[in-house]
């Protein structure tokens, strides 16, 4: 098969390589894919460039968590999926496991993937996978959310836009955060309540305001070291701090004694090391609200599979609205 893997850590242009691969069999327990979409994710891009702790794991990796394609080959034991099946993915590449998506086929656990439905496309489908993924447990992992207020930050980002759309669909008032009037109508096509420009209005006096001074019950968090001076001023008595990236500080101190004194709880997330039963709760949710409507699914960008280096450096440019793709059938 076709392929880009990298052997060291580094730039992409200078580390990744397109060529050609030994195309993966469904061992048990497992359905090959044969891809049709890659998404490339910041923790792609932060695992080639040697950002990502740990380092290099494995002599040769695929890179890109995400995907979508046809199920071509079913192992031994699946019994969710079957051939000729149209099916996003996720955490194809990650702690523990070389070959991602950024290839022609992938074999995956059958845990990791989900049938698509046919009026997504594949390039939309591999839009969902770790965004949409952990959107929906960053929301939901501590229960529902019906009649709470939720702050989204960075509610035009990939994570962000899905946060704010499961959590209108979830029964929440939603504010988000945003950094510019064209992220602004990406977060009011999404759904939110009320959107706040971080960059030029006061986010707590906003914040407080639209919840008559009570606070936020639980915040979807896109920079938790970045934004915890201000975070901590806006959670009510009983809230939740749901942490999937720490950007701005990435070893913030925590005042610990504030969060006890208004019972704030921290739970931070990283997909692959949670429990199997709260993701395929996740899997049967995020299936069940896409065939309840008409939903956004924003791909920033699409490029050939030869041409993976470039879509990682669009990533790192850090000004897409929405995932980058990788057509791999092209």
């Amino acid at each position: 098969m076709k392929a880009v893997w990298y052997e060291r850590n580094g730039a992409a242009p200078e580390v990744l390589t397109f060529g050609d691969m030994p195309t993966p069999v469904a061992g048990p327990g497992e359905v090959r894919i044969r891809l049709e979409a890659s998404g490339v994710n910041p923790a792609d891009v932060s695992r080639r460039s040697g950002r990502y702790s740990g380092g290099m794991e494995f002599p040769r990796v695929i890179p890109n968590s995400d995907g979508a394609g046809i199920i071509d080959q079913v192992g031994d034991g699946v019994t969710r999926l079957k051939l000729g099946q149209r099916v996003w993915l996720f955490n194809g590449q990650r702690n523990g496991r070389a070959f991602g998506t950024a290839a022609e086929y992938i074999a995956l656990a059958e845990q990791l993937v989900t049938p698509l439905p046919d009026q997504l496309s594949f390039a939309q489908g591999a839009t969902l996978g770790i965004p949409a993924m952990t959107a929906w447990c960053a929301l939901f992992a501590d229960g529902p959310i019906t009649g709470k207020t939720v702050l989204v930050t960075g509610g035009a980002g990939a994570v962000g836009h899905y946060a704010v759309q499961f959590a209108k669909w979830g029964g929440a008032r939603v504010i988000t955060t945003v950094s510019s009037a064209a992220k602004a109508e990406q977060a009011k096509a999404a759904g939110a309540d009320h959107i706040i420009n971080y960059k030029t209005e006061d986010v707590v006096a906003r914040a407080m305001t639209f919840t008559d001074r009570r606070g936020v019950d639980r915040v979807a968090e896109v920079d938790f070291g970045g934004n915890l001076a201000t975070t901590l001023k806006l959670m009510a008595f009983n809230s939740t701090i749901a942490v999937y990236a720490t950007e701005g500080n990435r070893n913030p101190t925590v005042p610990m004694r504030e969060l006890m004194g208004r019972c704030i709880a921290l739970r931070p997330l990283v997909l692959f090391a949670l429990p199997w039963s709260l993701l395929a709760a996740a899997q049967a949710d995020i299936t069940k609200w896409l065939s309840a409507g008409t939903r956004l699914h924003n791909v920033a960008g699409q490029f050939a599979l030869s041409d993976t280096a470039d879509a990682h450096l669009a990533v790192e440019k850090r000004d897409k609205l929405g995932t980058v793709i990788v057509d791999c059938g092209r």
